[in-house]
C-alpha cells in the first residue's frame, strides 16, 4: 500500500506516511499535553495512516515537540528538513532567551552555523518541551542588519572605526558630563555578569539613571511566559530595581528637559519606548549597544556591535528565579566582541583601573557583593541551574504534569 508522502500539515512541519509506525506519541502529545486534538487515524487495516483535522491544521506554539518525539522521522521540521546529519553536528547546553522561562536547549550548530535548537530535559524548567517561538528564535542571529563594527558617527551618517577609538569616544563623551546628567539603559537580555558591569559602570558615573526596558507580551498556560526579556529576576537583584522599567519615563523627561545630557542604551532600540528622533536629538551624547541596526543605532554618536545569547556565555535568572547557564555555540559575526569584554574595557577608559579578564573572576566578585549569589561561582551553577531567590511563580505545564503522575496518568 504506498501511503502519503510529504504532507503539509502545518506551517512547521511536513508528514511522511510511509515511515509512520502508528505509535500515537504525537496524537498523545498534541492531545495530553497541549489541548489541541488535531492529530488522529483514519482508514483500516494496511490503509491505516495520521492525518489532520481537515479544518484544523497543526499550528500550535508546541507543534514542533511531536518531531522530537516520532522515534521514526515521520513527522520532520520545515526549518531543518534535510538541512544537516544530525551527527556531524556539535551541541552546546544553554538556555532559550525567548521568555522569561529559560527552557533548557541545546544549540546545535556546525563550522559556526546554527542549525536547530531543541529542548533539554529539566523537570525543574521546561520538563521536555518547549515552544515553537523559542526554537525558531535563533534566526534573529542570521539577519542581514547584523551590527560587525564599531561605528562613529560623521555628519549624518556612520564609519567604521576600530574598538580601542570606540571605547575611547565613548568615555571621552560620558566623562564631559556630571553623573546626574547621564542615564543609562540596559537589557534584561543581558546576562547578570554584562548587568553587574552596567552597575559598576553607573557606580563609576555616579548616576542612578539606570533601568532596563520592559517588555511582556502574551504568555500561554503551558511554558511561554508573558515576560518577554530572559533576564528581567537577574536586573532586579543586580541593578537594585523594585519594578524594572518604572524608571525609563523619567529618563525621558530627564531628556526633554534637558536635565538628561548623555545616554548609553545596551541591547534595546529605545526609539520602541517613546524615545523619537525629535527627542534623542536634544541629548549631546549618544552611545548604544546592539546586534541589529535599528533607529536607535542611527541616532547615536557611537555604535557598538554585540554579541547575540549564543555567541556569548553567562548566567541569568528565570521566572522561577534559578540561576541558569547561557554558553557560547558560535562567534560573533566581523568584528563584534563578547559584550562584558566591552564593558570592562569602557570601565577601565572610565576609571583608569585594572580589571578582571576572565569572566569567572566576574561572577565571583558579583557574589561577594549580590547576595542572590553568595557562595556561589559559575562553574558550580551546572547543566541544571540553582535555585536563588524566590519569585513566587511555579511553570504551568509542571504543576500539570505533576497532577498527572499523582493521577497515575504519567508513570516513571
Amino acid at each position: 500500500v504506498k501511503k502519503p508522502k510529504n504532507v503539509d500539515i502545518g506551517p512547521r512541519i511536513r508528514l511522511d506516511d510511509e515511515r509512520c509506525v502508528l505509535c500515537s506519541r504525537c496524537v498523545r502529545f498534541t492531545r495530553e499535553i497541549v489541548d489541541d486534538d488535531v492529530l488522529g487515524f483514519v482508514d483500516r487495516g494496511s490503509h491505516n495512516v495520521l492525518t489532520v483535522h481537515p479544518d484544523k491544521p497543526l499550528a500550535n506554539n508546541y507543534s514542533l515537540n511531536t518531531v522530537d518525539i516520532c522515534p521514526v522521522g515521520a513527522l520532520t521540521s520545515n526549518d531543518f528538513r534535510f538541512k544537516m546529519r544530525v551527527w556531524f553536528m556539535r551541541e552546546t547546553e544553554s538556555v532559550c532567551n525567548g521568555c522569561a522561562r529559560g527552557c533548557n536547549i541545546p544549540i546545535s550548530s556546525r563550522e559556526n552555523k546554527i542549525y536547530r535548537q531543541t529542548p533539554r530535559e529539566n523537570n525543574e524548567v521546561n520538563s521536555s518541551w518547549m515552544c515553537d517561538s523559542g526554537r525558531l528564535n535563533y534566526h534573529l542571529l542570521e539577519s542581514s542588519a547584523r551590527l560587525t563594527d564599531p561605528m562613529m558617527k560623521r555628519g549624518k551618517s556612520h564609519e567604521t572605526v576600530d574598538w580601542p577609538q570606540a571605547i575611547r569616544r565613548v568615555a571621552e563623551g560620558l566623562l564631559k558630563y556630571e553623573g546626574h546628567e547621564i542615564a543609562i539603559i540596559a537589557s534584561a537580555r543581558m546576562t547578570n555578569e554584562e548587568l553587574y558591569l552596567i552597575r559598576v559602570l553607573s557606580e563609576t558615573i555616579g548616576t542612578k539613571n539606570v533601568d532596563v526596558v520592559k517588555c511582556h507580551g502574551e504568555g500561554d498556560d503551558y511554558l511561554s511566559h508573558e515576560d518577554k526579556r530572559p533576564n528581567t529576576n537577574g536586573a532586579k537583584v543586580i541593578l537594585r530595581l523594585r519594578s524594572p522599567g518604572s524608571r525609563i519615563n523619567t529618563i525621558r523627561k530627564g531628556i526633554d528637559s534637558g536635565s538628561i545630557k548623555a545616554l548609553l542604551v545596551y541591547g534595546e532600540n529605545i526609539v520602541r519606548e517613546g524615545f523619537d528622533d525629535e527627542l534623542l536629538s536634544k541629548l549631546k551624547f549618544l552611545a548604544s549597544s546592539h546586534i541589529l541596526a535599528n533607529p536607535t543605532a542611527k541616532a547615536s554618536n557611537i555604535v557598538l556591535p554585540g554579541a547575540g545569547y549564543a555567541e556569548k556565555r553567562g548566567s541569568m535568572i528565570n521566572a522561577t528565579g534559578r540561576l541558569q547557564l547561557l554558553n557560547k555555540a558560535i562567534e560573533p559575526p566581523g568584528n563584534s566582541k563578547d559584550d562584558w569584554e566591552v564593558l570592562e574595557d569602557l570601565n577601565r577608559a572610565m576609571d583608569g583601573k585594572d580589571s578582571v579578564h576572565d569572566l569567572a573572576d566576574i561572577f565571583s566578585e558579583m557574589a561577594s557583593d549580590v547576595p542572590a549569589f553568595k557562595g556561589l561561582s559559575l562553574s558550580a551553577i551546572g547543566g541544571k541551574g540553582v535555585p536563588v531567590i524566590e519569585t513566587g511563580e511555579t511553570v504551568p505545564l509542571l504543576e500539570r504534569e505533576a497532577q498527572r503522575v499523582r493521577e497515575g496518568l504519567i508513570v516513571g
